[in-house]
């Protein structure tokens, strides 16, 4: 049995699960797989380099004849990218962190489903304001990057369900098992937008080591900073967003003197010298706070097979659920 909901009847997909389209994991072959196995699959195009773009949509589009998706930074990303990418015809087109007004008419033109993802309020008004077919509410647990000062994902998501109606709305944040999908259809979301669980998968581009790390990475040891975008030189709007990652050395050292080391051209151009010499990863490692439940490194389509039986399973389960009959307990 299929767990049919709003965003699986607009997608015509048989799970409400969604790939986050995570910058640098999310290619092609992954999407691809994802959408094979019933769910929707997302390119993450970031900022839209149009030699990577090509390449991984060529892959999705050939890769499967199921919906599939593209998503970009809203602030980084050029009208150009979002052209392009369309002309690959994509079922979806998910817009992050920034005003997606400028890339909506041109959306609209498309057949391509309008996804905004928000995380805070102001932006999810901003998002009705457009017109969003689906929202995507995150959560602070999430990996990677997201709001400064957000909200978690179970207080978060209701506050979008009631505020985004009658549009669909996808719970990211803290979502790495079939529980986690049912959580999020409990609080009134139409599905489940998932990072960090299939960035460990054996599609992803992630490197090994990265898969290897969030298998044995704890939630405990993720934290949400600023200072590895300030270290390696990324342009993110810092005073918005910050990115929840692993422990790094970097993190130990520059804790809590991040404008220090934004005036620090000699400690920025140290992390750059050892990333040359293998002493730390190329990127750190996006990772969310149910990166626990990540213990293995299955294939996409085992995972999302896996997570809407276990979704099933747990709705079964809290359907089973009945007042308590005893004298005095409430109705």
């Amino acid at each position: 049995m299929a767990l049919s909901t709003e965003l699986t009847r607009l997608m015509g997909v048989r799970h409400p699960i969604v790939l986050a389209p995570m910058g640098g994991s999310a290619g092609g072959a992954l999407a691809a797989a994802v959408s094979r196995a019933g769910g929707l699959g997302m390119v993450g195009g970031a900022s839209g380099d149009r030699a990577w773009l090509e390449r991984e949509l060529a892959i999705v589009a050939e890769g499967t004849d199921q919906p599939w998706g593209v998503g970009f930074l809203t602030w980084a990303v050029d009208a150009g990218a979002v052209e392009r990418a369309l002309e690959f015809r994509p079922a979806a087109v998910m817009l992050s962190f920034g005003d997606p007004g400028p890339f909506v008419d041109r959306i609209r033109r498309s057949d391509a489903v309008l996804i905004v993802q928000v995380t805070d309020l102001d932006e999810a008004r901003r998002a009705v304001e457009v017109g969003a077919d689906v929202i995507v509410a995150q959560g602070t647990e999430s990996g990677g990057h997201g709001a400064r000062h957000g909200r978690s994902t179970l207080p978060f998501v209701p506050l979008v369900v009631d505020l985004a109606a009658p549009a669909p709305v996808l719970a990211a944040g803290g979502i790495a098992d079939g529980r986690g999908v049912a959580a999020a259809l409990a609080l009134g979301a139409a599905g489940a937008l998932i990072g960090t669980r299939f960035q460990a998968t054996t599609e992803a581009l992630a490197a090994p080591s990265v898969g290897r790390a969030l298998v044995e990475g704890r939630g405990q040891d993720t934290e949400r900073n600023s200072v590895l975008d300030i270290a390696r030189g990324a342009s993110w709007p810092t005073g918005k967003y910050t990115a929840r990652t692993l422990g790094h050395p970097y993190l130990d050292r520059w804790r809590g003197r991040e404008a220090e080391l934004a005036d620090d051209r000699r400690a920025r151009q140290d992390y750059q010298d050892d990333v040359a010499r293998g002493a730390i990863p190329p990127l750190p490692v996006w990772a969310g706070e149910a990166v626990d439940l990540v213990t293995d490194l299955p294939s996409a389509s085992d995972l999302v097979t896996a997570l809407a039986a276990q979704a099933e399973d747990a709705l079964t389960w809290a359907g089973r659920l009945r007042p308590d009959p005893r004298p005095g307990a409430r109705d």
